[in-house]
C-alpha cells in the first residue's frame, strides 16, 4: 500500500464491520480490564491516555508542559507550569480521569461515522505529540510500542483487522475509563492517594474531592453509554 492509498483511506470512509465483530472486540475489551493480572498490564494504555489529556489540556489552557513521565506500575506524571490555581490548573488537573473515556467516545464518534482508518492515523498522531514531551525511558518505550502497534495494523492489515483492531481500542477505553475511578475513591477511602488528582481538585477550589470522583466517574458511565450504544449500532 502506497501513501496515496493510505491517505485516501484516511479521508474516506470504511463499510461497518460485522456485528459479531463489534461485540466480540467488547467482550475481549472486558477481558483485558476485568481480570487483574491482564489489568496489571493493560492499564499502562489508560495511563498513556490520562497523562497525555493532562498535557493536552495545560498546552490548550496556555501552561507550559514541561514533560511527562509513564512509570511501570502503571502510575504517570505529567509536569507543567504556570499558575498555580485558576481555570487552567483545575482543568489540568480535571483531564486526567476524565481522558480515557473521552478518547473512547470521540473514537466511537469516528466508527460510527465509518471512520475506522482515520481513527488508527489519529491515534498515530496523538501518540507521535505525546512521545516528544515523554522524559523517562519506560514512558518512551510505552508510547512506542502502542503507536507501533497502531502503525502495522494500519499500514499492513486488511479491513477487518483494522477494525477490529478500531473496535478493540475504543471498547478499551470507554469501559477502563470507569475502573481507575473506582479504584482511586478506594484507595481514598482506605487512606491513600491524599495527593490524587480529586485532591489536588478539592484544594482548588473547595469542591469535596468525594464530588470531583463522583463527577469524574458520571462521565466515565456517560461517555460508556453513548460511545457503547453508537458502536452496537454499527455492527
Amino acid at each position: 500500500m502506497n501513501i496515496a492509498d493510505v491517505w485516501q483511506r484516511v479521508i474516506g470512509s470504511q463499510p461497518d464491520p460485522p456485528r459479531w465483530l463489534v461485540l466480540g472486540s467488547a467482550g475481549l475489551a472486558l477481558l483485558a480490564i476485568l481480570p487483574h493480572p491482564v489489568w496489571r498490564l493493560s492499564r499502562n494504555v489508560v495511563t498513556i491516555a490520562h497523562e497525555g489529556g493532562h498535557g493536552l489540556v495545560a498546552l490548550v489552557t496556555g501552561r507550559r508542559l514541561s514533560g511527562v513521565r509513564l512509570h511501570s506500575d502503571t502510575s504517570g506524571l505529567t509536569v507543567s507550569s504556570g499558575k498555580p490555581h485558576g481555570l487552567g490548573m483545575v482543568l489540568t488537573a480535571a483531564a486526567g480521569y476524565t481522558a480515557p473515556p473521552l478518547l473512547g467516545l470521540g473514537g466511537a464518534a469516528l466508527l460510527s461515522a465509518h471512520r475506522i482508518t482515520a481513527l488508527l492515523w489519529i491515534s498515530i498522531a496523538l501518540l507521535a505529540a505525546l512521545l516528544i514531551m515523554i522524559r523517562n525511558a519506560f514512558g518512551v518505550l510505552s508510547v512506542v510500542l502502542t503507536g507501533a502497534a497502531f502503525f502495522l495494523i494500519s499500514w499492513y492489515g486488511g479491513s477487518q483487522l483494522q477494525a477490529a483492531f478500531a473496535y478493540l481500542g475504543s471498547w478499551f477505553l470507554l469501559l477502563a475509563g470507569v475502573r481507575p475511578v473506582i479504584e482511586l475513591q478506594r484507595k481514598r477511602r482506605q487512606g491513600g492517594a491524599r495527593d490524587s488528582d480529586a485532591d489536588q481538585l478539592a484544594r482548588l477550589t473547595g469542591v469535596s474531592a468525594v464530588l470531583w470522583v463522583t463527577l469524574f466517574l458520571v462521565i466515565a458511565l456517560a461517555c460508556l453509554l453513548a460511545g457503547g450504544s453508537w458502536l452496537v449500532a454499527t455492527g
